[in-house]
């Protein structure tokens, strides 16, 4: 092949870079267990299992069509065809059973933030009517106006921000803020954690009952967010290594490594920041800067240099 370029599609990339992405559920959920107590991990657990059960049926009856339904109607608002994945185009039109597959993984992995979220504190029949809310309309709303043609926010149709619309390329919003802020009016609607604060008010520390869980959790993310990030790209060009191609890096490869830079840089900042203002080393802190620097890199790992990789990992670890 020499210095030839060939162009990989879509059907190339399930075994190597999607499946992670579908694994993303379960590590969450080792990562939640064990950041519970004791009495709470099956709690948790079941409702990691529901977010994939329920959010599989919502996002197939009405969240597809909501993101990405196209047609006579399509406005920058919501969806308005392929309802039950009727009359779905065919892969070399447009959209396929695989990318359904795909997008129902980020529908679920907002479910899972948020269930992160309100651990604890919610009763299980209102969380799953709240989980079918997320992954049946809520995402799916949100993941048109960035990620679909004709969305308000898409570098495709908007105007916005000097013509470049909402660059989000593997879902720091429209999937982990989502999450997140569905996550947050939980927790404020709910309230605090039973055994939260003292008959004085004072806050009553709550750890973990399982850290290995924990780390464990982190590192197969981590994984999982190569899954997340190199996996989105539509088109991969690989240059094949020869003379002056000699050590290019691959689309896929340079998003890895800038993925990698963000959340190890956030780690380390998260890891001697805490060891300033607390006075001792905490794994379990040092596995949400993790985390958080890869949530931060994870709208632009496609377009920024490496160097800006750590920069935003670096202010990720104070967020």
């Amino acid at each position: 092949m020499g210095g030839k370029c060939r162009i990989l599609h879509q059907h190339h990339l399930p075994p190597l870079l999607r499946l992670p992405r579908l694994r993303y559920a379960a590590w969450l959920c080792m990562l939640c267990a064990g950041s519970v107590r004791a009495k709470n991990a099956m709690n948790i657990m079941l409702t990691n299992v529901v977010d994939a059960v329920v959010g599989s049926l919502s996002f197939y009856i009405f969240g597809f069509a909501f993101a990405f339904g196209e047609g006579a109607r399509s406005n920058p608002f919501i969806g308005t065809s392929f309802f039950a994945l009727n009359d779905i185009p065919s892969s070399s039109y447009g959209y396929d059973y695989s990318f359904f597959l795909f997008q129902w993984a980020f529908a679920i992995a907002v479910a899972g933030i948020t269930s992160g979220s309100i651990a604890e504190r919610t009763q299980f029949s209102a969380y799953l009517i709240f989980s079918c809310f997320l992954s049946g309309f809520v995402y799916p709303v949100v993941a048109h106006w960035v990620w679909s043609d004709s969305g308000w926010l898409s570098p495709k149709s908007s105007n916005l921000l000097l013509g470049s619309g909402a660059i989000d390329f593997a879902g720091s919003g429209v999937v982990h803020l989502v999450g997140g802020v569905a996550g947050l009016w939980g927790s404020f609607i709910e309230g605090p954690r039973v055994g939260r604060f003292d008959a004085f008010g004072k806050p009553i520390p709550i750890r973990g009952h399982n850290a290995t869980l924990v780390v464990l959790g982190t590192f197969l993310l981590w994984f999982g967010w190569f899954g997340f990030n190199p996996g989105s790209f539509d088109k991969i060009l690989v240059a094949y290594p020869d003379t002056s191609d000699q050590g290019n890096w691959t689309a896929v490869g340079r998003t890895a490594v800038i993925t990698t830079l963000a959340g190890s840089t956030a780690g380390i900042v998260t890891l001697f920041g805490r060891r300033l203002l607390v006075g001792h080393w905490d794994a379990l802190d040092v596995c949400n800067g993790v985390l958080g620097g890869f949530v931060a890199i994870t709208s632009g790992c496609a377009v920024v240099e490496p160097w800006a990789a750590v920069v935003c990992g670096f202010f990720a670890a104070w967020s």
